[in-house]
């Protein structure tokens, strides 16, 4: 059965897409913005669309801007929008926390990891991934504040995941992913993905693969470009906040 909408759902359908395309070139220009003061060349950021929640109608408005890249958190949720996308040549990061049972979709579904975290999982990734599709990209997910209640992999345990990752076969490792504890304090901000920015530097001189510093969302990405972001995940700076 075909619904029918209404005049004011089409309209309001209507609005929801022009805004979605507004607040895109909006994001560009500042992420555009914030590579010129950092002195960085222009694209050297990739904008992560969080797309987490969010309804097919309003990922098909991203995609009409130009949006290809597209992060998700829950898993079952992804597999639907991924199907019904899956002619659109779209780039799928999983963004979120990697239950066991849930790693093989994980590693049949998606083309990035961003939320690797633990040996175990990165182990069983790497057994799951079919040989027909691409190695999986995945960054390691750093808790930089030791907060308990943040999923992450300590600082210390960094480098033994990292060399772990590379050795496996199915999965690449890219680089490394944090979502540093809310401030309103941009120098704050700053200052934790500076801290950030110099774990990777570290890293990055030890494992040629990595290229990917994943930091920075709607309320902190210029901090996170100055510092040396190459992918900044934002969600509310584009689709608007959550109902």
């Amino acid at each position: 059965m075909v619904q029918c909408l209404t005049p004011t759902t089409y309209f309001s359908i209507m609005l929801d897409e022009r805004q979605i395309s507004i607040n895109l070139t909006q994001v560009r220009s500042t992420i555009a913005h914030a590579e010129k003061s950092a002195g960085r060349a222009p694209g050297s950021v990739k904008l992560l669309a969080i797309s987490k929640t969010r309804s097919v109608a309003e990922i098909r408005a991203a995609i009409a801007a130009g949006q290809r890249d597209f992060g998700e958190n829950y898993v079952q949720e992804a597999i639907a929008k991924i199907q019904a996308f899956k002619d659109e040549n779209l780039c799928w990061h999983f963004t979120g926390a990697i239950q066991g049972n849930k790693a093989r979709d994980v590693a049949l579904y998606f083309d990035w990891v961003h939320s690797l975290d633990r040996a175990l999982i990165a182990n069983r990734l790497d057994r799951l991934r079919p040989s027909s599709l691409a190695n999986l990209n995945v960054c390691i997910q750093v808790n930089l504040s030791g907060e308990k209640t943040k999923a992450g992999c300590d600082i210390g345990q960094v480098q033994t995941l990292a060399a772990l990752i590379e050795s496996l076969p199915r999965l690449n490792l890219r680089g490394l992913m944090a979502i540093p504890k809310a401030s309103s304090s941009s120098f704050q901000q700053r200052e934790t993905f500076d801290e950030f920015a110099q774990l990777f530097k570290q890293l990055a001189s030890q494992f040629d693969s990595f290229d990917t510093l994943s930091a920075g969302m709607s309320g902190d990405f210029e901090q996170a470009i100055i510092a040396g972001a190459t992918v900044v995940r934002i969600g509310t700076a584009i689709f608007g906040p959550r109902l």
